[in-house]
């Protein structure tokens, strides 16, 4: 049974996240765990859950969560799909963190918002806080995301990093679950070579994906002065649905995600990013 947290503030972005992996997930077995957070000054109570909401709870806060569980069931057809809701108040980060250990929680789902959605995360926004400060796998829904299941997934990757066992399961759960194809994608500047320990990852990567996903991953090393406009071109180029990177690899996910001199990169506004933990 997988474990699924949704943060929401039930706006439309916040929808549209649910909605997305409701889909995703449509033939696995799930917990889906709808959060809303208050602050401390609204608050009344403890918690609330859905299934069995204090007398005191906010009227407005209960047609919205009486909303939303009506638009799930005009989604949701799998009987293994479970959608429990939770009511807290105080620090957001704090709340998630600790339902995500409370819960056992798999994967934290959140909507972005605006072409400078990924420029916001990175400096701090909720998702990016959660990104950054929460160790749990998280996938970020844009807004203008499609709602479909990723058939061409992309991983940028400058292989200064180990693949452990927990980010090649996480990579494997993503093909298994879409039956998508896996691009790994790899950028240098013109002249540049991978060092040894860069080729020592790569050489493990790709034996892994040889022998479990022979058929269904490309290897791509790509040439070019900026790595963000290379993938950039790259998503666009191979019609990919989904971006997936690991979290412990910072350095390259900002670099890749946030250039002052782009406002707009495609895949922030329309693209899935699946940010894995360890």
């Amino acid at each position: 049974m997988k474990n699924i947290l949704f943060p929401t503030d039930f706006s439309k972005n916040s929808w549209n996240a649910i909605e997305y992996a409701i889909k995703l997930f449509k033939d696995a077995p799930c917990n889906f765990y709808i959060l809303h957070v208050d602050s401390l000054s609204r608050s009344g109570v403890a918690s609330n859950s859905f299934v069995m909401p204090s007398k005191d709870i906010n009227m407005g806060l209960r047609d919205n969560l009486t909303d939303t569980f009506a638009r799930i069931k005009t989604i949701s057809t799998n009987k293994d799909h479970h959608f429990i809701a939770l009511h807290e108040y105080g620090n957001l980060i704090d709340i998630i963190r600790k339902t995500v250990l409370d819960k056992k929680i798999n994967l934290i789902v959140m909507g972005t918002k605006g072409a400078s959605g990924i420029k916001e995360t990175i400096l701090g926004s909720n998702t990016g806080n959660v990104m950054t400060k929460v160790p749990c796998n998280l996938l970020m829904i844009p807004e203008k995301a499609q709602q479909c299941i990723p058939k061409e997934i992309a991983f940028p990757t400058d292989y200064n990093i180990f693949y452990s066992y927990s980010i090649l399961e996480a990579i494997s759960k993503i093909l298994r679950i879409t039956e998508a194809k896996l691009r790994v994608v790899n950028v240098t500047k013109p002249g540049v070579q991978l060092n040894e320990t860069q080729n020592q990852n790569m050489v493990y990567l790709q034996d892994y994906l040889l022998e479990l996903y022979e058929e269904s991953h490309s290897i791509h090393n790509l040439k070019h002065e900026k790595s963000k406009n290379a993938i950039e071109q790259f998503v666009v180029s191979e019609k990919i649905d989904m971006v997936i990177m690991v979290a412990k690899n910072l350095n390259f996910l900002q670099q890749l995600l946030f250039d002052t001199s782009i406002k707009k990169i495609s895949f922030q506004t329309s693209i899935p990013l699946l940010v894995m933990h360890e």
